[in-house]
């Protein structure tokens, strides 16, 4: 498969998590997501009484210099690092 097909099995698979991942390994996968799928970020900061919305912009944020096959490469590593684990 190709990577854009492997990508989006790690999407698919993603969502099979185990309940007890942690939300610091959820908001990295939002992050590389994100840069994979939009690319840069795009928005503003949320303000400071939506802190889940801003952890999610900060993830994002984090990854911003990733090329699209970079984050595409690392979500699929980190999905198959979790469901290891």
């Amino acid at each position: 498969m190709g990577l854009a097909e492997d990508f989006d099995q790690a999407a698919k698979d993603a969502l099979t998590l185990p309940a007890g991942t942690k939300d610091e390994d959820k908001l990295i996968l939002y992050g590389l997501f994100k840069q994979a799928t939009v690319g840069k970020v795009n928005t503003s900061r949320p303000g400071m009484f939506d802190q889940k919305g801003r952890y999610k912009w900060d993830a994002w944020k984090a990854v911003e210099g990733k090329t699209k096959e970079e984050a595409m490469q690392d979500y699929i590593t980190k999905v198959t690092q979790l469901k290891e684990a």
